[in-house]
């Protein structure tokens, strides 16, 4: 059984494991295009380190960003510095987000907390939050850490995330089945099926988590009709 303090921990890890893949870059390499459409790896950097003190706002109870604005000129600003300069930032960030983490007890974990757009959540999934924060930006750097090398654990906890987040989204037309090439289900999508049932996806746990996250189109899934386009995160 997780707990919140076990996650800190492997966030811990995976912020070490990105911090030491990232320092290895050539400096010019920071500006080069990533993963994620309109950002260089800076920006990938500059949001990890921003998103780290957001998560220290939250435990404090304050505001996670200014105002959507303010969260985007902030990576636009930190975009602009220098490899040595984004990684000193994600590691001072990592390690205040580290030491919030720390100083809370087993009343504190289990205390309400709001996040962005008026989203509530117990603090004791703040450590799983970041933890996918730091594993997909890791993918999305584009510096040989791919979504097959993600930790089965955290492949395992993120497909069951996310199809509880798209369960009865209104932006999914249909009545989706997962299907994991071990015999595993997950029911997502619309509620109401149509008369053939839900439409069946089936491919590894892997493959299902890069096309609910947005980091694939559906390659390595199988289904008898077109995949729906899932809504942006």
């Amino acid at each position: 059984m997780t707990t919140p303090a076990h996650d800190a921990e492997l966030v811990r890890t995976a912020t070490g494991q990105l911090l030491s893949a990232a320092v290895k870059l050539d400096p010019p390499e920071v500006t080069e295009d990533s993963q994620l459409p309109g950002w260089t790896r800076a920006h990938v950097l500059a949001h990890l380190a921003r998103n780290a003190d957001a998560l220290v706002n939250v435990l404090a109870g304050e505001p996670m960003y200014a105002s959507a604005e303010a969260r985007d000129a902030d990576i636009e600003e930190g975009a602009r510095r220098s490899l040595d300069e984004l990684v000193d930032d994600v590691r001072a960030g990592s390690s205040r987000l580290e030491s919030a983490f720390a100083a809370l007890g087993d009343a504190d974990w289990n205390r309400t907390v709001t996040l962005r757009n008026g989203v509530t959540d117990l603090a004791s999934s703040l450590p799983f939050r970041r933890w996918i924060e730091v594993e997909l930006h890791h993918v999305d750097l584009g510096i040989g850490y791919t979504l097959e090398d993600l930790p089965g654990t955290f492949v395992d906890r993120e497909l069951t995330t996310m199809a509880r987040r798209f369960l009865e989204h209104p932006d999914i037309p249909v009545a989706l089945e997962l299907r994991a090439e071990d015999g595993r289900t997950w029911r997502t999508g619309a509620k109401t099926e149509g008369p053939e049932g839900p439409l069946v996806v089936v491919g590894s746990s892997v493959a299902l988590v890069g096309w609910l996250t947005g980091r694939t189109t559906g390659s390595g899934l199988s289904a008898r009709g077109p995949l729906p386009e899932l809504p942006s995160l």
